[in-house]
């Protein structure tokens, strides 16, 4: 008897160690709901795993876990992003459907960063954070334009985590020391294929150098200063950048091209999406009743329907009227002009749910991240309407990966876009490549929250996991590029033939 009482006390001490809760910090200020919706989808995740979580955003989570989640809501901090002149001027670009200006798109984002971040960092909520004695385990932010919150990490004592909100890219590989060779390695922003051109490689490898150096003459300098005017002057943001525990990289294998990737780095690309709930109502009807199918349109939250062209729209509304199936689309006016007898509206559609719908033929997106990913794990093929940013790559993915049709949406036209539905509709592989890529999603020993919590937990247990690191984070630029070992080879080359000459 006593031996089983033994044996029982030392189950429940190892199972108390493999699952004990962590303080979490997560901050998530950026106004834009998609990079919300999946920083707050982790921190719920974790929250619901056991972790005790403190989440700071400029949005109200509607449905908060019990107990073990906390929000700190700043008030005002959205709707002076959103009325600020750089917030419009960054989503103009997709309003108006132009092709955005690599180079120009650096300074905005250098511009909108500092002032998201300090408009965050001053704001009463966050100072009375910062000089509360409170104490946090992890830290876990964005990797896009937040730079300055990681002081939050050392102020707090805890490990940085940094979430990516797609795949590894040159915004996050230097901090962790992951190769990203301009070769092979196309910037999100410039949407180029994997396999460039040669023309390609030359304007990758120029805007990675242009980046490169915009970080450290301009973008981490003023970030500094952030840090030492809202958190502490005793912090210096040079000594937090590089000191990273985890990477949590919103990447998969069925979703993103094979990368190097330095053990620090953990794909738990796929985590925001949940089970799907069953639909109610008009909806749930309007589907089940699809005989012919249904296909599914929606621009995300950034464009909305009525900011496209009146040709953009007539080709659309044309296409979609001279279709068996039936059409739901995201439209945010109560009235669609010329509205289709077989097309429904509704201003706000559950995505996940719907795609995860047995009668759900074809989606037609504007290509964001999260939308390529709900459409890979319910395998549901697509046709890109990409406008800017990682919206191109992922519309190129779609059709690298043979699962979809790229249209350009500012010249979109009838033909082109009945021409596209009809292909897929009526040739197997794109069903079929992607039934494919939503096997390999779901093909996991564990799910993706609970492979990122089994990792903080790691960390955590081993104090920051030092020895994950690279040696290449202890090297100095120009030991890394061998820029010593080249001049040594080139004086040894040099040297001989002076003497030659002279002699």
């Amino acid at each position: 008897m006593w031996l089983n009482l033994s044996l029982l006390i030392g189950v429940l001490l190892v199972v108390s160690d493999e699952t004990s809760a962590h303080r979490i910090l997560g901050v998530f200020p950026l106004g834009m709901p998609s990079h919300y919706f999946l920083g707050n989808s982790l921190l719920k995740g974790l929250a619901e795993a056991g972790h005790d979580v403190t989440i700071v955003t400029v949005f109200h989570e509607k449905n908060p876990p019990n107990g073990t989640y906390r929000e700190i809501f700043l008030d005002g901090v959205y709707e002076t992003q959103r009325d600020s002149d750089i917030f419009k001027a960054v989503l103009s670009v997709k309003k108006t459907q132009t092709n955005f200006i690599p180079f120009l798109w650096i300074y905005q984002m250098n511009t909108l960063g500092y002032f998201v971040c300090e408009e965050t960092l001053k704001h009463q909520k966050m100072q009375d954070l910062i000089k509360s004695n409170e104490k946090f385990d992890v830290f876990i932010t964005s990797q896009f334009l937040i730079e300055s919150l990681k002081g939050l990490a050392p102020h707090f004592n805890a490990h940085q985590v940094i979430f990516n909100n797609v795949m590894a890219n040159s915004w996050m590989n230097h901090l962790v020391g992951n190769p990203s060779l301009p070769s092979f390695h196309p910037e999100i922003m410039l949407g180029f294929p994997p396999k460039m051109s040669f023309y390609q490689r030359m304007h990758n490898t120029f805007y990675k150098f242009v980046q490169t150096l915009n970080y450290h003459m301009f973008y981490y300098p003023t970030h500094n200063e952030l840090v030492q005017k809202y958190i502490s002057e005793d912090i210096s943001l040079y000594d937090v950048l590089y000191n990273v525990s985890l990477v949590l990289s919103n990447s998969h294998p069925s979703l993103t091209v094979i990368q190097p990737s330095v053990p620090v780095i953990k794909e738990i690309g796929g985590f925001h999406v949940s089970p799907p709930k069953a639909l109610t109502g008009d909806l749930k009807s309007y589907l089940d009743g699809a005989e012919n199918g249904v296909i599914y349109f929606s621009l995300g939250s950034y464009l909305k329907s009525e900011d496209l062209s009146a040709d953009t729209r007539a080709a659309l509304l044309n296409a979609f009227a001279k279709r068996r199936e039936r059409v739901i689309w995201k439209w945010d006016d109560a009235v669609l002009p010329g509205q289709p007898s077989n097309v429904k509206v509704a201003k706000w559609l559950p995505q996940s749910d719907i795609l995860a719908h047995p009668n759900i033929k074809l989606f037609i997106t504007h290509g964001g991240y999260l939308s390529r990913t709900e459409t890979v794990y319910h395998g549901v093929p697509v046709i890109a309407l990409p406008i800017l940013g990682d919206q191109r790559m992922n519309a190129k993915a779609a059709v690298n990966d043979g699962y979809g049709i790229a249209l350009d949406i500012s010249n979109l036209t009838e033909a082109a876009l009945s021409a596209a539905i009809e292909e897929i509709l009526s040739n197997p592989k794109y069903i079929d490549n992607v039934k494919l890529r939503s096997r390999i999603m779901r093909d996991r020993k564990q799910t993706p929250i609970e492979e990122a919590a089994y990792w903080i937990d790691y960390i955590v247990k081993y104090n920051g996991a030092e020895h994950l690191r690279v040696p290449y984070l202890e090297l100095t630029w120009y030991q890394f590029y061998l820029f010593d070992v080249g001049l040594v080879i080139l004086g040894a080359i040099l040297v001989p033939i002076y003497i030659l000459r002279k002699l």
